[in-house]
């Protein structure tokens, strides 16, 4: 679907979703500053607020770093280029989220950087006072990222995201920020476990220092366990929620790419238990369809490939002779390991080779069935069959989705009458210019044509059609390939002996 949207669109979501931002740095400025802690009043900090009251620039800049800051950097992501605006759109709430919180950031930066100015330059015992600043703008911080994020978020998902993206797929955009599982379990920790904690961590250190009376440390190590526990608590969730997700995802991933035959391993009594029993059956099923439906394709072209076979006098038997002859070979290329072929090369060589003279359909009867050896006319119309053949089973797997296969079964009926001297048809091409399929195919076809019987000739004698093939290495075939297709002479005198009739 074409996108609806520009760069005015990105603008346009910005100032909306800035304002919410704004908006919600504001909500937490004033939970800041609604209640006067008692810290407030200790000396050091009347110092601190003394000096912020005499410098009013000061006061200015770090409520410019505050407030200004996110801003601004919220205008600038909302002017990104053209190439930029999808991915900008879809991460607008984790972008937001986390600019919020930049200025509080900054301005404890700059608030520290003074501080320790004033305590070379003066008698002033900064660390209450940077202890009380962190945990403040941490809690400013969390509170204001989680929630711009949860409010964002939701907005994004209900809305926008439907709106600007009716088929989905945002994840595939590059640039895209995919948070994970164990990320959003953070987030919700973040909000709901640190936030309060540091509320306590600030109230019992505010009281304890202009008080009468110590916080045993009994309680920060309650409060160190409860923070632990709840780290792990949050490892937990993630795993226990990320882990069944990224199975699920692989899982997906293979059958987007067809390959059926993948299992989820998640066992258990929940909705992850039940969402992957049924993936697992759906992957079954599709598996057990798609094997139904391989096998039609193949009978389909087997059939074609016999029905062009028993208009041809002179070559029974050929197309299940010769599609033996290429699983025995590249059996043992496989086994030898002499030449790197992946494993769909050689389940689609194996495939395609009954396809290699489906060309013949388009030769006439009068000469396709022709009791003898042609003359130079009819000779030359037989060799229009490679071509023909291209067209052909380009046509019969126009609808296959296995482009590898469809590429070999093509050149198989297109070159395999290709000479590795550059002197066959029908394009005249040699060397390695010939696909490696049809020089393979031409190997197979050739050493068949020499052993069976057909109407002009006897079958030759293995010792003589070997010699023959040895004797064309590098004119014919591709020596590299001829020499280990006559390595594999025992397999294929022991295949051919087993026909009852060659």
């Amino acid at each position: 679907m074409e996108k609806s949207y520009n760069k005015s669109t990105l603008r346009r979501l910005g100032l909306i979703y800035g304002i919410i931002i704004s908006l919600i740095n504001f909500i937490g400025y004033m939970i800041a500053s609604s209640g006067s802690m008692p810290i407030n009043n200790s000396a050091d900090f009347q110092i601190w607020i003394k000096f912020l009251d005499e410098n009013q620039i000061l006061n200015t800049i770090l409520a410019g770093f505050s407030f200004i800051i996110p801003i601004f950097i919220c205008v600038s992501y909302s002017f990104g280029s053209e190439e930029k605006v999808t991915r900008r759109i879809i991460n607008i709430p984790i972008m937001y989220s986390i600019f919020g919180a930049l200025g509080w950031l900054i301005s404890f930066l700059v608030e520290a950087v003074i501080l320790i100015h004033l305590s070379l330059v003066g008698d002033l015992n900064i660390k209450n006072i940077m202890l009380s600043s962190f945990l403040n703008i941490s809690q400013m911080c969390i509170f204001i990222s989680t929630f711009a994020f949860l409010v964002l978020d939701l907005i994004h998902r209900k809305v926008i995201l439907p709106k600007y993206f009716p088929d989905g797929l945002v994840t595939s955009y590059p640039g895209v920020i995919k948070l994970s599982t164990g990320g959003l379990v953070t987030i919700f920790y973040l909000s709901i476990g640190i936030f309060p904690i540091e509320f306590l961590l600030y109230t019992f250190l505010s009281y304890s220092m202009n008080y009468d009376f110590d916080i045993s440390y009994g309680v920060y190590i309650v409060i160190a366990i409860v923070l632990l526990f709840g780290v792990g608590m949050t490892y937990f969730f993630s795993d226990h929620f990320s882990n069944p997700l990224k199975k699920l995802n692989n899982a997906t991933t293979e059958m987007t790419n067809e390959n059926y035959n993948v299992e989820v391993d998640v066992v258990s009594a929940d909705d992850y238990g039940d969402l992957a029993d049924n993936f697992n059956n759906l992957a079954t099923s599709l598996n057990e369809k798609s094997r139904k439906i391989r096998s039609i394709q193949d009978s389909i072209i087997r059939g074609m490939a016999v029905m062009v076979e028993q208009r041809d006098n002179s070559t029974g038997g050929h197309i299940n002779r010769t599609s033996d002859c290429v699983r025995v070979f590249i059996a043992y290329l496989q086994q030898t390991k002499k030449m790197d072929l992946s494993p769909s090369f050689c389940n689609a060589i194996i495939k395609a080779a009954p396809m290699h003279d489906l060309g013949k359909i388009a030769v006439d009867d009068a000469i396709l069935r022709k009791p003898g050896r042609f003359t130079d006319e009819e000779y030359n119309k037989m060799k229009e069959h490679a071509a023909a053949g291209k067209s052909i089973v380009e046509k019969v797997l126009s609808e296959v989705d296995d482009e590898e296969f469809k590429k070999i079964a093509v050149n198989v009926a297109h070159y395999h009458h290709e000479k590795w001297n550059g002197q066959g048809y029908p394009n005249g091409i040699s060397k390695e210019d010939i696909p490696i399929e049809a020089r393979i195919m031409a190997l197979a076809d050739v050493f068949d044509a020499l052993v069976s019987k057909r109407c002009y000739k006897d079958s030759m004698s293995y010792d003589r059609a070997f010699e023959i093939i040895s004797n064309d290495l590098g004119t014919h075939f591709d020596p590299n390939i001829g020499s280990l297709f006559l390595e594999c002479r025992p397999q294929l005198e022991a295949l051919y002996n087993s026909y009852e009739d060659k």
